[in-house]
């Protein structure tokens, strides 16, 4: 096996880890909501990603926090906390499946979103799995087939919010550290999560308290293991696998809840996954164009 072969191979199976990692965070807080709220969920969650970087800051001068991308990293808070709190907000309330992958349908949200904020134009061929994929967002966010869901909306939120973490991330990788990146992710999502999460403050059960910190480490690992998945392999074989989460989700949800998917919601997340599948692989081939354009 050559060095390339071996460096996606370990890439992809980062990534793949990310996908259990991923459900199991999403299942644990679906089940420790019903005796803790969401924004004391998401305080906690930001506050042991935080302890998580002590062993940086302590390696770093104060040279390392400065930086020109205030804004940026303001925006990439933000949406990230949202994100997380949009997502645990629907998962009160709707199957484990349809809030994970109204979340993992981020990928169709990112050329419009970098559209409005770079300009970036979005190709003629960039519209198909968009409008695919909203087409199977439409179904999952009517399930009964009569109303559309409220926490469906919620659900997909935390996936546009995603989206905005993700663009406002590749703008602030072309300058920053990562560490850098994550240190200020976790700070500013924190002091987003402090105001509802003191007001919403009650005695937690010692029992939900292992469930708590398993979610914030969870959190933790998993931006650890992304990060370290796209050190070995590219973003176009990394994203696929992402996919993943919403198979591992969907069992542990019909095993844990007995959550089996309707007819429109399972045409639904076929549609969502082939349009995000496609979305990727177009913007793999654009990728591979750029770079053979600029090395002529």
């Amino acid at each position: 096996m050559t060095l390339h072969r071996q460096q996606v191979f370990r890439g992809a199976f980062f990534a793949f880890i990310l996908t259990f990692v991923s459900a199991g965070s999403a299942a644990a807080s679906k089940h420790v909501s019903g005796s803790v709220s969401v924004a004391v969920i998401v305080l906690i969650q930001y506050l042991i990603c935080c302890i998580g970087m002590i062993p940086w800051l302590t390696q770093c001068s104060l040279d390392n926090f400065k930086t020109q991308r205030w804004l940026e990293h303001l925006i990439r808070g933000i949406t990230g906390w949202a994100c997380f709190y949009t997502y645990y907000a629907a998962l009160d309330h709707i199957p484990l499946v349809d809030a994970t992958l109204l979340r993992t349908s981020s990928p169709l949200y990112v050329p419009i979103i970098a559209w409005l904020w770079t300009g970036t134009r979005i190709p003629a061929i960039r519209w198909i799995p968009i409008l695919l994929g909203l087409a199977g967002i439409y179904a999952i966010l009517q399930p009964s087939g009569v109303t559309i869901s409220w926490w469906h909306l919620v659900g997909m939120v935390s996936g546009i919010t995603l989206a905005g973490s993700m663009v406002a991330t590749r703008v602030l990788s072309s300058t920053e550290d990562t560490s850098l990146i994550l240190f200020y992710y976790f700070a500013i999502s924190l002091l987003c999560s402090l105001p509802a999460g003191i007001t919403q403050w009650q005695p937690i059960p010692l029992s939900a308290w292992s469930y708590l910190i398993g979610i914030g480490l969870s959190i933790y690992s998993a931006m650890w293991l992304y990060t370290k998945s796209l050190t070995y392999a590219r973003a176009s074989v990394i994203a696929p696998i992402g996919y993943f989460a919403v198979v591992n989700s969907g069992f542990l949800g019909w095993l844990l809840w007995d959550h089996t998917p309707e007819l429109k919601t399972a045409t639904g997340i076929v549609l969502v996954i082939s349009a995000g599948l496609l979305a990727i692989y177009i913007g793999a081939r654009e990728e591979r164009k750029a770079l053979l354009a600029s090395s002529q």
